[in-house]
């Protein structure tokens, strides 16, 4: 058990070499020590269900333990201990691990992270694929359970979490595609659709659109990095953008380069592209 080879995550566990920047990782080693009631949660818990958060709870090594059944909270070190004040909280079993529902998740990061954070986690939450995986069903939740649950909610944060569930829609494949939705409509224009699917003059499927104004014909997507690195994506993509074009759509493009404010930005080009189609803005 001395052994150098061995790491010594948490006090009285050992382990063979494993990344340390994983939380399913952390959160295995530190298993044995769980007692009776204890779950992971808050940020934990939210990675565990595969939730994106900012980049500083990413980052953060810390894992957060909860006791629910009335036990003095967990204390060790690289470990942040907490007491169950919510008797709607739920444990659920994730990766063979001891976890808090994803509403209780949602609400227990509500004082902690900003207002479309939260909106992106619960568009994650809520999302209805369009190819489900037989091993994990989704959606996690819907908007009707966050609101009931919010509904009897007294803890901190209600007031952002109130304001979030307002902007959480079903169809935002990305934290990127939330983040321009919100920001398109505040920014004046019309809330788009969310992941339509975009038929020819023949009725044949183009594709699904991101943010879709259907009844002007105008596209609007983010392109992740992957769509111009992954050449067989790159050629995908340049043929999807001649049907659109043939289909007299206006397809609007954003990467992480576009400008948030001016005349290229993508708020700009969306609106100019909505009033060449008649829009009433």
């Amino acid at each position: 058990m001395r052994a150098a080879d061995l790491q010594r995550p948490y006090f009285g566990v050992r382990r063979w070499g494993c990344d340390d920047g994983d939380v399913l990782e952390r959160c295995r080693a530190y298993a044995p020590l769980l007692r009776a009631g204890d779950v992971f949660s808050h940020a934990t818990a939210a990675l565990l269900w595969g939730a994106p958060l900012p980049m500083r709870l990413e980052a953060d090594a810390t894992l957060h333990v909860m006791a629910i059944d009335g036990a003095t909270r967990p204390r060790s070190a690289g470990v942040s201990g907490h007491t169950a004040g919510d008797r709607a909280i739920r444990v659920r079993s994730r990766h063979s691990l001891p976890v808090v529902d994803p509403v209780s998740a949602w609400l227990q990061l509500a004082p902690l992270i900003g207002l479309d954070d939260l909106v992106a986690m619960g568009d994650y939450l809520v999302l209805t694929p369009r190819r489900q995986k037989r091993q994990d069903p989704r959606p996690y939740t819907s908007r009707a359970e966050l609101e009931s649950r919010l509904r009897a909610f007294r803890g901190r944060g209600k007031r952002n979490a109130v304001e979030a569930l307002q902007l959480i829609r079903d169809g935002a494949e990305s934290p990127r595609e939330t983040r321009l939705r919100l920001r398109l409509v505040r920014n004046g224009l019309p809330e788009p659709e969310l992941n339509v699917e975009i038929k020819d003059e023949r009725g044949l499927r183009i594709g699904f659109g991101d943010l879709v104004y259907s009844s002007h014909k105008v596209l609007v997507e983010y392109e992740g990095e992957q769509h111009r690195t992954d050449s067989t994506q790159f050629y995908r993509d340049i043929e999807r953008h001649e049907r659109l074009a043939r289909a007299q759509w206006i397809l609007i493009r954003e990467s992480k380069e576009t400008p948030l404010t001016g005349p290229r930005s993508t708020c700009a080009r969306t609106r100019h592209a909505l009033l060449s189609r008649g829009a009433r803005l």
